[in-house]
């Protein structure tokens, strides 16, 4: 008992473990910042809920606990209380309820970059009714994430020649990032926590999502890293399947992609070169 007791008096003290140990992490994307304001409003009404019943649930035990020799008092149901907590649970459904359908318009749908946002060519995602977005494919393999920055995601044809990353993915502050997450092998699950909810990659079907991180994570040296984890067991170095995000400023961005498209510019030229070679003589280039 004492060993269970310390295991989980560690895993509460550990930083990574202890982040977000009520609500659900947030901070890093309106939507995420959507999702834990829904839940803390749920989180206080259940709150109050618990007390109530609890409270009243105490209070009679001592108030009304048996004595020895006591006959207890015949009484029937109070009509005006049952209607009380009936109509108090409807009216706490229909806030609950109301709430929900009012927040889960903006978790779902992305809104416009900002104007200090990257400038995205006419070609990109269209967002209604007049915005665009930086998309990017999220493909899960075991035991990575590949970040292909296309617009069209799914058929591989179309995205030969589209800059690639694998592990971390590089985005710019102020631009709302649209994600085609699906997977080329196994169930896998993308997930940010700061950056909103987690969506499974399932092999032959999209699943999308969206996030917009803010300047301030953009204007220290090298950006800001997000960390996250695939969610869901898909083989034995599931654990190692890790995910991060780095938001970086527009201009930072932009070196970086260039840079990104020049290397593997280099790469696939370098790789046909030793193509030629191998036809030529049988032997790779040394």
């Amino acid at each position: 008992m004492s060993l269970i007791a310390a295991v989980a008096a560690a895993l509460v003290v550990a930083p990574a473990a202890s982040a977000g140990l009520i609500t659900p992490q947030h901070g890093g994307s309106p939507n995420a910042d959507d999702i834990n304001t829904l839940y803390v409003f749920v989180l206080v009404v259940a709150i109050i809920v618990f007390l109530g019943v609890e409270g009243v649930l105490l209070y009679s035990v001592f108030k009304f606990k048996a004595r020895k020799g006591a006959v207890p008092a015949q009484i029937r149901g109070n009509t005006r209380l049952e209607i009380g907590w009936t109509v108090g649970a409807a009216v706490i459904l229909v806030v609950l309820a109301t709430l929900t359908f009012i927040k889960l318009d903006d978790i779902r749908n992305p809104p416009d970059s900002s104007a200090d946002g990257l400038k995205l060519a006419d070609t990109s995602r269209r967002l209604p009714p007049n915005g665009k977005s930086l998309n990017i494919c999220v493909n899960g393999q075991q035991y990575a994430w590949r970040y292909t920055y296309s617009d069209t995601c799914g058929d591989e044809a179309k995205n030969l020649g589209a800059p690639f990353a694998y592990e971390e993915m590089v985005v710019p502050v102020d631009t709302t990032v649209t994600l085609d997450i699906n997977s080329q092998d196994v169930a896998h699950s993308w997930w940010i926590p700061k950056l909103g909810g987690k969506f499974d990659a399932i092999p032959g079907y999209t699943n999308h999502t969206w996030f917009k991180i803010p300047a301030k994570f953009g204007n220290k040296p090298g950006g800001t890293v997000f960390f996250g984890q695939c969610a869901e067991l898909c083989g034995r170095n599931h654990a190692n399947m890790t995910a991060r995000v780095r938001a970086v400023s527009v201009e930072e961005y932009q070196r970086w992609l260039a840079q990104q498209k020049a290397d593997i510019k280099a790469a696939e030229e370098a790789g046909a070169k030793q193509r030629q070679n191998l036809e030529k003589t049988g032997k790779p280039t040394p």
